[in-house]
């Protein structure tokens, strides 16, 4: 697991809704998302940094191995990098957001568990 990865500290953390990565605020403004940035492009942007994160989630779970895990498995993350991943997030990505991920062939399920789907 790359320690650029973890979250440096506890406060401002931040959960990506496309692919429950959790890092700070700034991490996600220095860094982007690993997993996602190829589609979100949160490097260097603000305002796509707060669109595609949540500040509302609950649990979070280290993975290292993420083939090996059950656990990854389970949260949908095991095609990501390892990481720190939010167990449920509240909040969702904007219809414009969700409408350039389809028509870049990328499948968009949202994880927050307050809305059924």
């Amino acid at each position: 697991m790359a320690l650029e990865t973890v979250p440096k500290d506890l406060r401002d953390l931040r959960t990506c809704l496309l692919c429950l990565l959790v890092k700070t605020i700034d991490q996600f403004e220095y860094d982007g998302c690993d997993n996602c940035d190829a589609y979100l492009q949160m490097k260097g942007n603000r305002e796509m940094k707060y669109d595609c994160t949540s500040s509302s989630f609950e649990g979070i779970v280290a993975t290292m191995s993420l083939e090996d895990s059950w656990i990854s498995k389970w949260q949908r993350v095991s095609n990501f990098k390892p990481g720190v991943h939010a167990v449920s997030v509240t909040g969702r990505l904007s219809q414009g957001i969700e409408w350039e991920l389809k028509s870049r062939g990328v499948a968009y399920k949202s994880r927050d568990t307050a809305i059924k789907t």
